[in-house]
């Protein structure tokens, strides 16, 4: 039996992984203004913040287009026998109706399966790879599934946003109006539960000592944590910061990889730039 996976791309899987795990990534779509692109591979997070801060406002999202999910079914059927498709959390976007339509529209519903992810950026990613890992092995879709559906409630995804402005403005993080008024030094951070994003603990002072405090600040549930991987996802982070947080995880001696990516477009819309999340699954 084979099975191809395939992700949206608010996963943020690298290049390099998505090589490596063969794995097939469609786009969401950036709004700049009255310009429509596709995540990924028409625009990037540094354009972007370009043209945030020369508009003065932030960009908006908008869900995949059924379009590039029917096609993608349709080319993937061909050599594959069944596709398991991942979508960012459906309280966060429409993405995963949109990939349920486009197998509807088709007929291919016993041959294509969609998971809501219930989460975002490399916290879906995680899930991503750990199906990939079991297409390799050969394991059908409605095995693939049903060990993710377990592993959706042990994936920790949180991080720790350098600036309000784009949660903000973006609306997609309920609690966050609240802390905007006259916080702009105050740095949440911002955890993922049921599919939708809350504001947490509140840091204050240079993000460079914020972001170790917030990773070292985990250090009893990384210890816990399932021992292949944990993800470093910033959306635009000093080397300096990156190599602080890397430094302190690759001194627990715990975790075979710790893998540093940089978040997309989308994510990178909503969250703006200087954000750093550590991602991992519960042991």
């Amino acid at each position: 039996m084979s099975v191809k996976i395939i992700s949206d791309s608010t996963c943020d899987l690298s290049k390099e992984l998505v090589e490596k795990y063969n794995i097939s990534i469609l786009p969401l779509h950036i709004v700049l203004g009255e310009a429509e692109y596709k995540d990924g591979e028409e625009i990037g997070p540094d354009e972007i913040y370009k043209w945030a801060d020369e508009n003065k406002t932030t960009p908006k999202t908008s869900a995949i287009a059924i379009t590039d999910v029917m096609d993608a079914y349709e080319k993937w059927l061909k050599d594959y026998d069944e596709v398991v498709i991942f979508s960012i959390s459906g309280k966060m976007s429409t993405t995963v109706n949109v990939m349920r339509m486009g197998a509807d529209e088709l007929e291919v519903e016993d041959r294509v399966f969609v998971v809501d992810s219930e989460n975002l950026s490399t916290g879906s990613g995680l899930l991503v790879i750990e199906a990939a890992i079991m297409a390799q092995e050969g394991k059908s879709a409605k095995e693939i599934v049903a060990c993710i559906e377990e592993l959706k409630s042990r994936v920790k995804a949180s991080f720790v946003v350098d600036t309000l402005t784009y949660l903000h403005r973006g609306g997609r993080c309920s609690g966050v109006a609240a802390l905007a008024g006259g916080a702009l030094k105050l740095h949440p951070k911002i955890v993922v539960e049921d599919g939708a994003m809350k504001p947490d603990k509140k840091y204050r002072g240079k993000m460079k000592k914020v972001i170790l405090d917030y990773a070292k600040e985990m250090e009893e549930k990384l210890l816990q944590a399932k021992k292949d991987r944990v993800f470093i996802t910033h959306s635009g982070c000093e080397a300096e910061v990156l190599e602080g947080v890397e430094e302190y995880l690759k001194s627990l001696n715990y975790f075979e990889e710790i893998l540093i990516t940089r978040a997309g477009g989308v994510i990178s819309s909503h969250c703006g730039p200087g954000t750093l999340g550590v991602l991992y699954l519960e042991g």
